[in-house]
């Protein structure tokens, strides 16, 4: 089941460090497959606010994608852009390709008033 790398980032600055974190985070996401579905384009803020930009990485899995910023060449690289850029990262299982939102209400709602699902 794919995972996701996601990463919501204010204050974002272009300075020479990251800039070299851009130009060396595909060499670390190669070896786990990873790759970017949403790079920080503007958004369309449709519903509250949203300060800041976006990344989405897709990797094959969870374990990949621990696996990933945990490695070494990404630790390395790491600082280049914290040290600039503020913001909140997450790793997140996807659902697969016949996930039905229903069936999260049912267990839910069981869960709410203690009824098995």
């Amino acid at each position: 089941m794919p995972a996701y790398g996601f990463a919501h980032l204010r204050d974002r600055r272009h300075h020479p460090d990251v800039l070299e974190y851009l130009e060396r985070i595909q060499d670390t996401l190669d070896p786990f497959d990873g790759r970017f579905l949403i790079h920080g384009p503007p958004t369309e803020v449709v519903e509250g606010s949203w300060p800041g930009s976006m990344v989405l990485i897709e990797f094959p899995g969870l374990a990949e994608a621990r696996a990933w910023y945990a490695s070494p060449a990404y630790q390395e690289i790491l600082r280049l852009r914290t040290d600039h850029i503020d913001g909140d990262v997450v790793l997140v299982e996807g659902v697969g390709s016949g996930y039905d939102p229903r069936e999260r209400a049912v267990k839910l709602r069981a869960e709410t008033t203690g009824e098995r699902a």
